[in-house]
């Protein structure tokens, strides 16, 4: 097993990684969105998705991937009103179509309207 990790992306907030490679295949820790730059979190849930979405981006070009690379999204929502527009912003990125579940929670860390973890391959 190998660590991966990126200043491009938040550090862990908790004993975990930012991803493990394991055989040819990358596990990424759910990425919420944190800016790695500022910490700030943007408002609203497009401008959330994005970043949570550069967020694995940066996370998968450290393992010399990219979102071709993903088969296997989880992504949390704090509200599933939120589901549409989340969709959108994520359609641009994961233009491969990967399988996906996606879920309301009651609460994501730092209070942020969402939340994206990858599995992807070599």
């Amino acid at each position: 097993m190998k660590v991966i990790n990126t200043e491009k992306a938040p550090a862990a907030i908790g004993p975990y990684s930012q991803a493990m490679e394991v055989g040819n295949f990358i596990f990424a820790s759910g990425q919420i969105p944190v800016d790695p730059a500022t910490g700030e979190v943007p408002e609203g849930i497009t401008a959330q998705a994005e970043q949570s979405c550069n967020n694995v981006g940066a996370i998968l070009a450290a393992a010399g991937l990219d979102y071709t690379n993903v088969v296997k999204t989880t992504c949390f929502l704090a509200d599933m009103a939120d589901f549409a527009a989340f969709n959108e912003v994520y359609a641009k990125y994961f233009t491969g179509k990967p399988a996906r579940s996606c879920v309301a929670v009651k609460a994501i860390p730092k209070g942020v309207l969402c939340e994206i973890e990858v599995i992807a391959v070599k």
